[in-house]
């Protein structure tokens, strides 16, 4: 694979975000107006406008186009970094990181319980040093990384952090985003370690600390991607969403923090499915309801404190490993929504997902997708062009309604902390999970390739392999870096964790320099399993 810095990426591909050619008209030279507008029964404001039904900018893609972040990770450092540069190279905007399940449990690769799993499904960082080498070549005060962790989200950002000390960018000029919500795993994904009252402490020192030193990063991104992928609704994902957005909020106020002090930095991850209208109209509820539920609740003075912006990615779930080729045909129309419903980032899947992780051909096609999307196909070059649409907007108030009705269930009960631990929003979703399943198997759903359109395959798809042999590989790096540090240094930053954990101080500064005298992600985790202990769901979750 190439070895380009950002430096060589062709110049078109760089500015891609910042700089559209105006030319606003059709292919028949019909003149584009910059909005279109709704319907004359239909009262909404112009977009950039609150509550941002139509979109958080005036001029959205006129101006910019949606980052194109697509998400990789597998193997090693070196493997990953490899995949960052090509995609880099043909165009891609962001960078976003996949862990492997060790790193997302706060392991270290020769914990014996990673065994097997070292880089399986994406990539292994044990160390600092390990994060330096997923980066090398790729200047960090450049780019816009993105990092799919939560429960050790502080100890991973923490070592971006020195990885860019190291390369000599402050943490005041590092942007991206940690998805760092765990309400979301308790509910739908399983990768939690501590329980709910810590991990929310966790939550709110990164927030703290990062309002002030790490201006420009976004210390949460809440997901409604993986409720939607264990088999919630539309509906509830959007719910469910917001409803643990809101918990996040009360409990940082709780912390004397101002609203203003970490809203604006607030981000939202959502999933795209299938149902093309719906999805448009899930994203422009989304923004509305946001809006509302900040002002009403909080009252923030900045703006940016009630804007929903929001990163997407399409539905792996949707994903069929028979006839994989057709899954290019549902990324496109799951992207499209994503698109028409104003996403600020997008993530497109490739059609190889139900079988294996992406190989460069398929993450190719995946980013040529929205390439096309964006260049080709006119949908970027007006706002809002959905605007006046009778079903999108009935969508989009019915979407809005029965999602804020389920926020008012979750408040009855508490609040999403509360029911989480009833198993309450869990339940939901398994309920609508095992509805999807019958309408499939009964036939009153179809599926092309599953129970319609079935035929005989006999092409076969090339799967990546991952090398089985990491494990060993990090393993004895990890024997070398704990052999050449200073151990003393180790042993005081570790100790200061474990303090900082007891006394309630804010633990992002101890993480920090535990990080710098080169502790493991599982040392710094173990000091707070020492002091928070660790979770298991009750039975029946």
């Amino acid at each position: 694979m190439p070895k380009a810095s950002l430096d060589e990426v062709p110049h078109r591909d760089r500015v891609m975000a910042k700089e559209r050619k105006p030319n606003w008209q059709t292919l028949s030279g019909i003149d584009l107006p910059l909005s279109a507008e709704p319907r004359s029964d239909v009262d909404l404001p112009p977009p950039g406008q609150p509550p941002y039904t139509r979109g958080i900018h005036d001029t959205m893609y006129r101006s910019r186009l949606w980052t194109m972040r697509q998400y990789a990770g597998f193997s090693s450092a070196e493997a990953t970094n490899e995949r960052f540069k090509l995609l880099l190279e043909r165009g891609q905007m962001g960078l976003s990181v996949a862990f492997d399940l060790p790193t997302q449990l706060g392991m270290d690769a020769d914990d014996e319980l990673a065994y097997g799993e070292v880089g399986k499904v994406g990539v292994s960082v044990s160390t600092v040093e390990d994060m330096k080498r997923l980066f090398d070549g790729i200047p960090l005060g450049q780019v816009s990384t993105s990092m799919t962790i939560n429960a050790p989200a502080m100890v991973l950002l923490a070592m971006y952090i020195v990885a860019g000390e190291e390369e000599g960018v402050p943490m005041s000029e590092l942007k991206g985003t940690i998805q760092n919500d765990i309400l979301k795993e308790y509910i739908a994904r399983g990768t939690y370690v501590f329980p709910p009252n810590e991990s929310m402490r966790l939550i709110t020192d990164i927030f703290e600390f990062c309002g002030r030193e790490v201006p420009l990063w976004n210390t949460i991104s809440i997901s409604g991607y993986h409720i939607r992928e264990a088999g919630s609704t539309a509906v509830q994902e959007l719910a469910f969403t917001l409803a643990n957005a809101l918990a996040y909020v009360d409990a940082a106020l709780a912390t004397g923090q101002d609203i203003d002090s970490f809203a604006p930095r607030l981000s939202f991850f959502f999933n795209c499915h299938n149902d093309f209208f719906e999805e448009i109209a899930k994203f422009r509820a989304a923004r509305t309801l946001w809006h509302d539920l900040m002002t009403e609740r909080y009252s923030p003075r900045h703006p940016k404190s009630s804007m929903l912006r929001f990163h997407t990615q399409v539905a792996g779930v949707s994903l069929t490993a028979q006839q994989p080729l057709n899954n290019v045909a549902r990324v496109t129309v799951q992207a499209l929504a994503a698109v028409l419903g104003g996403t600020q980032s997008l993530h497109t899947n490739s059609y190889d997902e139900a079988l294996g992780l992406p190989t460069e051909t398929s993450a190719t096609v995946a980013l040529r997708t929205q390439q096309i999307i964006a260049e080709e196909s006119g949908v970027a070059d007006t706002v809002d062009p959905m605007a006046g649409s009778w079903h999108v907007e009935q969508l989009t108030k019915q979407i809005y309604e029965r999602s804020k009705a389920i926020i008012t269930q979750i408040e009855d009960k508490g609040g999403a902390l509360n029911a989480i631990e009833q198993g309450w929003q869990q339940h939901e979703i398994h309920l609508s999970a095992y509805r999807y399943l019958n309408e499939i198997e009964s036939g009153e759903r179809c599926i092309v390739g599953v129970n319609h359109g079935v035929m005989e395959e006999h092409e076969t798809i090339p799967v990546m392999k991952t090398d089985a042999s990491l494990g060993d590989t990090q393993a004895l790096r990890l024997k070398a870096l704990r052999n050449e540090r200073d151990a003393q240094r180790v042993e005081h930053a570790l100790r200061q964790v474990a303090t900082a954990a007891e006394t309630g101080e804010n633990l992002f500064p101890h993480v920090l320099e535990a990080v710098r005298s080169r502790a493991t992600l599982g040392e710094i985790m173990g000091e707070m399993k020492t002091v928070f202990g660790t979770y298991t769901a009750p039975s029946g979750f």
